[in-house]
């Protein structure tokens, strides 16, 4: 039976999530139950659970949604139909788009008043991809691996970018990239990639890990994208990897015969899942806990106005 867990860093929660949880817990502290959360607030069994148990209600269609209801919307973003829906139907909304999402939304709406088309790398009924590609009308054209630069049919090539899902495999999105930029070379990039910090540190981390362990345990819900690629690259990299939404499902033949287990986190996953899953270890055998070195994470996103704490109290809540 393994010996020692060598502990992911940075792992688990991400600056969106942490802000996307805290706007519906706040929204609940100040305003009580029920609050509509528009989507799984993040992808995560543990967290969405939570919050109905505290008086979320988590919906897919407006029309669930009560008059004069508080609504928020996810981390992954919502397209202009939703959020006009929203408006007209006069909700009060609190935005818990993780702001690096944000930032690929602005970046279309400004290059498509500049009359650019689109080609955006993702995965095909992703919230985020659907609410990314409905920032526009048209002109955006979804590619979810290299085969399908090959057939995309833009309307025009002079004025062509590309955008992201933030929380792809950097590797995969960078073999896709590589395609578009082939057979697009004038395309237009993101000043910034949109693969975002998070992401990139995880997988990182996994990439240093993955010669040190004999298996790989990534704690994340089916539903987390940015948790499944950080268990299909320790498989690329020639690691076992398992994935689990809580301890209960660890298994102990995944461990006979190997010494070292590493542990991550995917960005929605909290650490008391983390905690219970080296508790079960510890169950199983392990002996000794060791935590690898790593990025230190210090970013922090602002609340929406209407749930920042003030010295005169907490502002009303911005209606769209």
């Amino acid at each position: 039976m393994a010996r020692e867990v060598i502990l992911a860093e940075p792992r688990g929660f991400c600056a969106g999530v942490d802000r996307a949880i805290e706007i519906v817990e706040r929204a609940l502290q100040k305003f009580g139950r029920p609050i509509y959360v528009r989507h799984e607030i993040v992808h995560n069994t543990f967290v969405v659970e939570d919050l109905k148990n505290k008086g979320a209600i988590f919906i897919e269609d407006l029309d669930d949604v009560p008059p004069g209801s508080i609504l928020v919307f996810s981390a992954h973003g919502v397209s202009k139909a939703v959020e006009n829906e929203a408006k007209a139907r006069g909700f009060q909304v609190f935005d818990a788009t993780c702001p690096l999402v944000t930032k690929v939304h602005v970046e279309v709406a400004k290059l498509a008043k500049e009359g650019y088309e689109f080609i955006m790398i993702g995965h095909k009924g992703h919230p985020e991809v659907e609410g990314t590609m409905g920032q526009l009308n048209e002109g955006i054209h979804l590619v979810e691996d290299v085969a399908d630069v090959a057939t995309v049919q833009p309307g025009q090539t002079e004025r062509l970018a590309v955008v992201t899902q933030t929380t792809l495999s950097v590797d995969d999105a960078s073999a896709i990239s590589a395609a578009v930029k082939a057979r697009f070379p004038s395309i237009r990039e993101p000043k910034q990639q949109d693969i975002c910090y998070a992401t990139q540190n995880r997988q990182d981390a996994v990439k240093v890990m993955s010669p040190q362990v004999d298996v790989l345990i990534v704690v994340g819900s089916p539903t987390s994208s940015n948790s499944n690629r950080l268990a299909e690259l320790a498989r690329r990299l020639g690691v076992d990897s398992y994935m689990v939404d809580n301890a209960g499902e660890l298994r102990a033949e995944w461990f006979e015969g190997r010494n070292r287990v590493g542990l991550t986190a995917g960005a929605s996953a909290p650490e008391v899942l983390v905690q219970s899953v080296i508790a079960r270890l510890r169950e199983l055998g392990v002996v000794a806990v060791r935590k690898m070195s790593g990025v230190e994470e210090t970013v922090k996103f602002p609340l929406p106005k209407g749930l920042k704490t003030t010295p005169a109290g907490v502002d009303k809540p911005a209606v769209v």
